[in-house]
């Protein structure tokens, strides 16, 4: 493998930097940066000087611990107040789509309901309810269970919210409407990484979705594969789920 060229690898270093003084509230000491990004801390101290000099670091105490700066989070602050969510998660809309052939929608959380922002359709797709800027009740999709199982943390999270928003009301015979059912779903999705809408939406269609983050620590949006339960069988939404998780965060990292 050929090295990268000064440049490059002075920006390298300057990005792993940023991600490293990110993940830690705390600080880092300059001996504990140099371990950690295995650099020498002659080299670090020069790179630290320059973020200093911009805002995108801080030392408090000369000597003392380096903290994230301002202008990073001002930066990403700025990126999430404007963000058009629609634009950063259409291309994969279209992935989603082009890979595994079905409807493909992004969704955000407004309420107890979901509110659709994107849809693609397959070549062979069936008419759906869903609509760009339509709403559905989030307990009852897929996108939905997908945000709120990240969002909220517990069974009591989950019991404050629909003692807030419910009483959950069937959309079909198959909707989870009890707390105990609808806390343990979401449990289930927190370990899967995907959620699974078993015709409790629509009879006849089947849903399979997942959280996207950004960077945010709860869902800033969902997004879904939408299919007739005669082509998307339930042992299949197993692996489709899998594929669609491993999907998206490849997305969310590279974009």
């Amino acid at each position: 493998m050929t090295e990268p060229v000064p440049a490059m690898r002075g920006v390298d270093r300057a990005l792993r930097l940023i991600t490293v003084l990110g993940g830690r509230g705390s600080g880092y000491t300059l001996d504990e940066l140099s371990r950690v990004l295995d650099l020498p801390k002659s080299s670090l101290h020069r790179i630290l000087a320059v973020f200093r000099a911009n805002g995108y670091a801080t030392q408090p105490e000369p000597g003392g611990r380096y903290f994230l700066g301002p202008a990073a989070l001002e930066a990403a602050f700025r990126f999430h107040e404007s963000m058009d969510l629609r634009m950063l998660v259409h291309q994969l809309i279209l992935q989603i789509r082009d890979r595994f052939d079905e409807t493909a929608h992004m969704a955000v959380m407004d309420g107890s309901d979901v509110v659709y922002l994107d849809k693609v359709e397959a070549s062979h797709s069936v008419r759906l309810t869903s609509v760009i800027g339509g709403r559905n009740p989030a307990h009852a999709t897929g996108v939905g269970k997908a945000m709120l199982a990240f969002t909220l943390a517990d069974e009591a999270q989950v019991r404050s919210w629909i003692a807030l928003h419910g009483p959950l009301v069937a959309r079909t015979e198959n909707t989870v409407v009890t707390v105990d059912a609808f806390a343990a779903r979401l449990d289930t999705v927190r370990r899967r990484g995907f959620s699974l809408d078993d015709e409790e939406s629509e009879l006849g269609v089947r849903c399979v979705a997942v959280p996207v983050f950004f960077g945010s620590k709860v869902p800033v949006a969902a997004v879904s594969v939408t299919a007739p339960k005669d082509r998307l069988r339930i042992g299949d939404a197993e692996t489709l789920g899998r594929s669609l998780r491993d999907l998206v965060a490849v997305y969310e990292k590279n974009g």
